[in-house]
């Protein structure tokens, strides 16, 4: 069985969706920090660039938007259409572009670390049933609804409803068992959104934003509102009510599942979603048997490296890795999806030298992937045991939105010992030796300042006659470790 919690506090929307009581996927909402992912925007095109075949957009926000040339498959507003890229192979981006340009974009990757958003001419306007292209064509079937019969009929219904009308529809896994009414509706209501979305473009600045996708709670019913969910509690009156208002008008029936939760725990302590959130900002993720994952994001890829541990098995080397390696696979798939990370993804398993083996973990990976929304790929396993694969990456990962660099060790995850700062504060004593005259102060960490009365006196000690200088220490307590002055007094 699965649920939605729902926290609205101040600024921030909190979700978690749980199943079989297990926090699987946290969504998280700011008011400063707005989710631009379905957004249309009316942009300008500022700069070309043939090397990449990419054009950079303005869209009114901080750093301007990347549009790839495969992305453009409509025109400038206002002009005739161009071939879209691909069509006839690669097609050169100042074909279909030029710098002052005016595009209807859609955003389909927020901005990341300093990377400007990701955009799309491809515009996909969804609904509760129906995902409408408008520039598309034909009648696709998510991949979930996998009963041939069910998905001949939706396509049916939806080719009955459209005889040869413009654009292209997509039925979401949420149309199985759909009636040909509610996907008339669906229809209607896209058909009518575009045509606003189009006058709005027509009339609006570049730079500008010209429909936003629903906000987290609402967003919540239309996209994660299956039947397998079999309630979704509220913790705020207001939000409660916009959603059942929201349900009525869009998803008949679906307003019985809501409710509004007024229990005196706070909701996200309900199934352990607090912890969660603080386990899944951590490193290390434990597991069952003893063994350990370490999960570690860098700019270029994730890397997650499988360990035994204090699980020592019972049988063999092979054994216990093993089984290692099949509770570390279960667990990856509930990992990615807690944290949100995507891209590439490397994944180091224990070794392994059975075929068997290796094949029965890479079906454990694929299977604890599968009840996954962001498209993964298992792209191989490589001679040296390492899995690659990828994940769609649309929004930040929960550590790149709820934290921010460390200031001591700017990022980088470590810091200078105390023994190498003192060995560098030798060195600069040394430079200033012909430099300065008179005393000599240095500032520093009181750990460093530490070592330098305790362990490293002797060499303070032989290094001030040697440059003849009498060297004063003082404790810094703003200096992290790592700084350090040397003051000629």
């Amino acid at each position: 069985m699965r649920e939605i919690l729902l926290n609205v506090g101040p600024g921030e929307t909190r979700a978690a969706l749980i199943e079989d009581g297990i926090v699987q996927e946290i969504f998280i909402e700011r008011a400063s920090r707005r989710r631009l992912v379905s957004n249309l925007y009316k942009g300008r095109v500022m700069r070309v660039l043939p090397g990449m075949q990419a054009a950079f957009v303005d869209i009114g926000l901080e750093r301007t938007a990347f549009l790839h040339a495969d992305d453009i498959v409509s025109s400038p507003l206002g002009e005739a259409p161009r071939s879209p890229a691909g069509a006839d192979g690669p097609v050169d981006v100042r074909r279909l572009v030029s710098p002052g340009d005016e595009l209807l974009v859609q955003v389909i990757k927020d901005p990341i670390g300093s990377k400007g958003a990701r955009l799309t001419t491809f515009v996909t306007l969804p609904a509760r049933y129906l995902v409408y292209l408008p520039e598309g064509e034909g009648i696709g079937v998510s991949a979930r609804i996998d009963e041939e019969d069910e998905r001949a009929r939706l396509k049916a219904l939806v080719a009955g409803l459209q005889p040869g009308g413009p654009g292209g529809y997509i039925l979401r896994t949420a149309a199985e068992g759909a009636t040909a009414e509610d996907l008339r509706e669906d229809m209607g209501y896209l058909e009518r959104l575009w045509q606003h979305v189009r006058r709005l473009a027509a009339a609006t600045s570049a730079g500008a934003v010209v429909h936003e996708d629903l906000p987290l709670a609402l967003r919540l019913l239309r996209d994660e509102l299956t039947r397998e969910v079999g309630v979704v509690r509220v913790d705020s009156a207001e939000a409660f009510a916009r959603m059942s208002v929201f349900a009525e008008q869009f998803m008949p029936g679906a307003a019985a599942r809501l409710e509004l939760y007024s229990g005196a725990r706070p909701i996200f302590d309900l199934h352990g979603v607090e912890e969660e959130i603080g386990r899944a900002l951590e490193r290390r993720v434990m597991l069952k048997s003893g063994g350990h994952l370490v999960i570690d994001q860098t700019e270029a890829m994730t890397t997650i490296d499988v360990n035994t541990g204090g699980y020592v098995g019972h049988r063999n080397l092979e054994e216990t890795s093993f089984r290692t390696n099949l509770e570390a696979a279960e667990s990856i798939g509930r990992q990615l999806r807690l944290r949100n990370l995507g891209g590439i993804i490397i994944i180091d398993f224990i070794d392994m030298h059975a075929e068997a083996h290796r094949r029965q973990i890479l079906a454990a990976l694929e299977r604890s992937l599968a009840g996954d929304r962001a498209q993964a790929r298992i792209v191989s396993l490589s001679p040296l045991g390492l899995v690659e694969m990828t994940r769609k990456r649309t929004r930040e990962s929960l550590a790149h939105l709820l934290c921010e660099p460390c200031p001591a060790c700017e990022g980088r995850g470590f810091i200078k010992t105390t023994e190498t700062v003192c060995h560098e504060i030798f060195r600069e004593l040394l430079r200033q030796e012909r430099a300065a005259c008179g005393e000599l102060l240095v500032l520093a960490h009181q750990a460093v300042v530490d070592r330098l009365l305790e362990a490293e006196s002797a060499a303070l000690t032989g290094l001030q006659r040697s440059v003849g200088r009498t060297v004063r220490l003082q404790v810094e307590a703003l200096y992290g470790v790592d700084q350090f002055d040397v003051v000629a007094l």
